[in-house]
């Protein structure tokens, strides 16, 4: 079974398996309705926290409306006189005027609530980290939870208005709504992997090959918005893990009396004679090991050979293949040809071959 992380945008939702054979037109239907699904449980949990907090919802009509003026209209809850939880109500009004004010007591609170965090858990993110995959059942278990405790709660049900039983009856209405932009019409759905979008008349392994344990991050994405932006070479915690190494590097190389290297390379290339046109000073800049941004050239050249007022004694010397390889220790002097280098540093000169 392939394994695929799904993601919209960069963030990440679930992790799904499908067979490497499966119809592509199929798994993007698939994903879809699972994504679609989870965000109905958001908002069914979203609303339910309200429920247990100011109880249900008030009518259209009676909405941020004010006490004296649902007397002056003589507008009447029907509903919220029928709706009455288990257990009683204790009223806690709603500052924004949605809901009725009363609430369930302490007791079916708890029930609404600790349901309400069982079905979070089914849906969360953290699933994907954990390496649980979500299925289209186990969204559908997390909504008959939540209706459940709804019912325990209001064995009478609720209004027919109230966004809760709407979500349970498949009648809500996201027109205008910021939680209707986040809802892909399964007809609108694209998958998109590597920076290519996965067509609907291909299979999966058209792209994926053979291979039943590939793993993919794949991005699901509105039809007609383009291609979702490509994943980061690195996390944000690597990155944050790199940044930190850096500064402490950094750090470290400004301790006082820390003695710089720079290392010295010819201008050119030896002719036969070995002899080099020169030699340049290139200064390691402490901005990191292994990095070639750290190496910097220094101003001035070296004689083609070392003089010997600034050469010291031939620490190495061996024979092989026809060259002779002698390797200088050499302490030079810095003030004449790296006037821009500090007074006192330490040169390393490569090797020198000789015919």
């Amino acid at each position: 079974m392939v394994l695929l992380h799904v993601k919209r945008g960069d963030e990440s939702q679930f992790l799904l398996q499908a067979p490497g054979s499966t119809e592509l037109e199929e798994l993007t239907v698939q994903v879809a309705r699972v994504y679609n699904a989870r965000l109905k449980v958001q908002r069914v949990c979203s609303e339910m926290e309200e429920l247990a907090e100011h109880g249900v919802f008030l009518p259209p009509n009676m909405q941020g409306l004010t006490d004296d003026q649902i007397e002056e209209l003589k507008l009447r809850d029907e509903w919220g006189e029928k709706c009455v939880p288990s257990g009683g109500s204790v009223f806690k009004k709603d500052d924004i005027g949605r809901r009725n004010g009363q609430a369930p007591d302490e007791k079916m609170k708890q029930v609404l609530k600790k349901t309400i965090e069982e079905a979070k858990a089914i849906i969360s993110k953290k699933q994907a980290e954990a390496g649980v995959c979500v299925t289209m059942e186990m969204v559908k278990d997390a909504l008959d939870q939540l209706r459940g405790a709804v019912m325990i709660v209001y064995p009478m049900g609720l209004p027919p208005y109230d966004p809760i039983r709407m979500e349970f009856e498949n009648k809500e209405d996201l027109s205008g709504t910021q939680a209707g932009l986040s809802v892909i019409e399964e007809s609108e759905a694209q998958l998109w992997w590597a920076a290519k979008e996965l067509r609907r008349t291909k299979k999966l392994s058209d792209y994926v090959g053979k291979n039943e344990k590939t793993k993919i991050i794949v991005k699901i994405q509105q039809r007609g918005q383009g291609a979702p932006a490509r994943e980061p070479v690195i996390s944000s915690e690597e990155q944050k893990q790199l940044m930190l190494y850096y500064h402490r590097r950094q750090e470290e190389l400004k301790v006082p009396g820390r003695q710089k290297v720079f290392r010295i390379r010819p201008l050119a290339p030896p002719e036969r004679t070995g002899q080099f046109g020169g030699w340049r000073a290139l200064l390691d800049a402490g901005r990191g090991p292994c990095c070639s941004s750290r190496l910097s050239w220094a101003t001035g050249t070296l004689p083609a050979v070392p003089p010997a007022s600034e050469s010291g004694s031939i620490l190495a010397g061996r024979r092989g293949a026809g060259v002779w390889t002698q390797v200088f220790s050499v302490s030079v002097d810095v003030a004449k040809h790296f006037p821009e280098m500090p007074s006192s540093a330490t040169f390393l000169f490569p090797e020198i071959g000789r015919k």
